[in-house]
């Protein structure tokens, strides 16, 4: 923190600002970024953003990565909903190769996403609550985190950075306990949201905390390229599911919530409402799931062999699958030339591939389009005025997830 004095005018009274670090390792910033404020008292003038804290090099790696060893990158862009990262990724491999899943497949990739999105949101609203000076919400949500955790696990044995699924699937069906685990979620976590609303919604010291804080208009926020919570926040009801669907959501009934002040309150609001659209998905999807019987409700993958890796049993006991699974892994199969761009609706907003190959074995060119670096553009604009106090909120509010911000 520094002082600055500014020259005035002959005869005016001195003025002094302050300069504030707040990041990149300040309590209040939740991630790897830096703004530097410069307050007049407690009042913000301006805000410099900065990134590259944790830049990884995510798409100049992608470059000399095989498609299945750039998953693992995914997971470390919003490792809050890492999920939505891994499919997004492998739909767009699949729309590379032609590939045609399965329903059975599209609906079990609609589970965990939605899961994944109720994880994200959950988090993001509970610390809104935290840096409102209320932490019940937070500790009483993050229990069902752990349990979307335990679910993520009887999938694919990881929790937070995933690597789940395959192109073409998952690597496994689902177990017993994952149906059961999912069916408990369903039927325990809608009075649990319930009584976090109670908390919160009409909380007098909340509203008055968030009501006009941090505000974006819709015109302001297409301008930066907003998609997700934040825009539909601020009125306008783009949703990738509904637009441009993927994984059959086209099937799916439920509603966009939408804000009209695009505020920190709003945002709050829609992106509960999101969770409870997000429990509709799932419910209709495992009904989906259980009309599929016999030999169908064994598959778990679309059939194409040379993108799809063997199991593991077959890779410890066959020679054949042994170098299949080599070939797949190590890239030696070659991909087909082609330019494709896949978004799906990640719990940010739309989280986009743009991926070119040339026909080798490697993409030629993979651009990851994350929303959290789209709207930190914003953040100096929409603090510019506001109190630090409400800048914190703001941040929390808009959700930057720093793993997204450096690719």
């Amino acid at each position: 923190m520094s002082d600055q004095h500014i020259k005035l005018p002959e005869g005016s009274i001195e003025k002094q600002t302050t300069t504030l670090n707040l990041g990149p390792t300040h309590p209040a910033t939740h991630g790897v970024f830096q703004n530097i404020l410069e307050l007049d008292g407690e009042r913000i003038i301006s805000a410099e953003q900065t990134i590259g804290y944790i830049h990884r090099a995510f798409e100049k790696i992608a470059e000399r990565r095989p498609l299945y060893q750039i998953t693992p990158l995914t997971d470390r862009l919003n490792y809050c909903s890492a999920p939505i990262n891994n499919m997004g990724w492998h739909i767009t491999c699949e729309k590379l190769l032609g590939v045609q899943t399965p329903k059975r497949v599209d609906y079990l990739r609609v589970i965990i996403m939605e899961l994944a999105r109720i994880a994200d949101h959950l988090i993001c609203n509970s610390i809104v609550g935290v840096d409102t000076g209320a932490f019940t919400g937070f500790l009483y949500v993050m229990q069902y985190r752990e349990l979307i955790y335990e679910i993520y696990e009887e999938v694919c044995g990881s929790r937070l950075t995933t690597n789940i699924g395959r192109i073409g699937g998952f690597e496994r069906n689902f177990n017993n306990t994952a149906f059961e685990k999912i069916e408990k979620f369903l039927r325990e976590y809608p009075k649990v949201l319930k009584e976090f609303e109670n908390l919160f919604n009409r909380n007098r010291i909340f509203m008055e905390r968030t009501i006009g804080c941090g505000p974006i208009t819709a015109e302001r926020a297409l301008n930066y390229g907003f998609t997700g919570p934040n825009l539909r926040a601020a009125g306008v009801d783009y949703d990738v599911r509904v637009h441009t669907p993927y994984s059959s959501y086209e099937e799916f009934d439920f509603d966009i919530p939408v804000g009209s002040t695009g505020d920190c309150y709003d945002r709050f609001l829609v992106r509960n409402q999101e969770m409870w659209q997000s429990l509709r998905i799932i419910e209709q999807a495992m009904k989906k799931v259980k009309e599929f019987k016999g030999k169908e409700a064994e598959v778990f993958h679309a059939d194409i062999p040379e993108f799809y890796l063997p199991e593991k049993k077959d890779v410890y006991t066959k020679m054949e699958a042994l170098i299949w699974h080599f070939k797949i892994i190590m890239g030696e199969i070659d991909m087909p030339a082609g330019e494709v761009y896949q978004s799906v609706e990640g719990a940010n907003g739309e989280l986009g591939f743009y991926l070119i190959t040339d026909g080798g074995r490697t993409p030629y060119r993979l651009h990851f389009r994350r929303p959290c670096f789209v709207y930190y553009q914003a953040y100096e604009e929409i603090s510019k005025g506001a109190m630090l106090s409400d800048a914190i909120i703001t941040l929390s509010s808009l959700n930057l997830i720093a793993g997204e911000m450096d690719a």
